[in-house]
């Protein structure tokens, strides 16, 4: 069985003591593929190296909707000349908006504009953070996509209502589900996840965040424990976990351009 883990952020300190460990152990446990977020842009090089150790490694390069003190008016350039620095882009993010911890929106907005405007240049699918901003966020996106051109992409890390889970459904848009789902009082989030359809379904761990049930003494989350969020997933939508896991898999190698590992994999896709 195959895992693709969406959404990770093993630069960070949490991971510098033991990162061989914590490979070894996502490699157990069948993650073929790790998609690496970035929260700014001078993570990249960070980022570059992790994925020169680890072949399963692919990059995305963005800024963050709340780090827009970074944001300036050659921020967009430098995400740009990265994403076509090296091959193993596979996404701008993440962006997005966070109406949440943050009342800059007016920056956000110009920001998140400029790395869609990115996205649609280059090809690629954008990440998209979006917390107590899912009406403007929409907005954004049908306004983007009438004035300037089609952007496809993730919604990560998704608690959104089943009306905003349509919303970006019908933008063309993927859900990504992290270890939130996972969570006891998380009725909304559940709700969502049994209405989107198995060709818009991703899995992650937003590591070292979101720790999923049963691992959820563990402080630092990994990699590896995207089975937890797979696993539930499946018994949440009552289906077998090898099929979500290979579905998932064929979702996220196709959205973000991945090479399938496997004879079986690729010739279903």
């Amino acid at each position: 069985m195959q895992l693709i883990d969406t959404h990770v952020h093993i630069n960070f300190a949490d991971f510098r003591p033991d990162l061989d460990e914590i490979a070894a152990t996502w490699r157990a446990q069948g993650i073929t593929h790790l998609v690496h977020s970035c929260v700014e842009p001078s993570e990249f090089t960070e980022m570059q190296a992790i994925a020169d150790r680890f072949s399963e490694v692919f990059l995305s390069i963005g800024l963050h909707p709340l780090d827009m003190d970074k944001w300036m008016s050659s921020t967009a350039t430098t995400i740009e000349s990265l994403a076509k620095s090296d091959t193993r882009v596979v996404a701008i993010g993440e962006t997005g908006l966070d109406f949440y911890k943050a009342d800059d929106h007016a920056v956000q907005e110009q920001a998140f504009w400029a790395q869609l405007t990115i996205a649609h240049q280059l090809g690629l699918p954008v990440i998209i953070h979006c917390r107590d901003a899912a009406e403007r966020t929409a907005q954004l996106i049908r306004a983007f996509h009438h004035e300037v051109g089609t952007v496809t992409g993730v919604m990560h890390c998704w608690a959104g209502t089943p009306e905003e889970t349509q919303w970006f459904l019908d933008l063309g848009f993927y859900v990504s589900f992290s270890g939130i789902v996972t969570f006891k009082n998380a009725h909304t989030v559940k709700e969502s996840a049994l209405m989107v359809p198995s060709n818009r379904l991703l899995v992650e761990t937003d590591c070292p965040f979101l720790t999923p049930v049963p691992k959820r003494k563990e402080r630092r989350n990994q990699p590896a424990n995207v089975f937890y969020v797979a696993s539930y997933l499946a018994e949440l939508r009552q289906e077998p976990l090898e099929q979500l896991a290979a579905r998932t898999t064929r979702n996220a190698i196709s959205l973000f351009r991945l090479p399938a590992h496997s004879r079986e994999l690729a010739s279903q896709l």
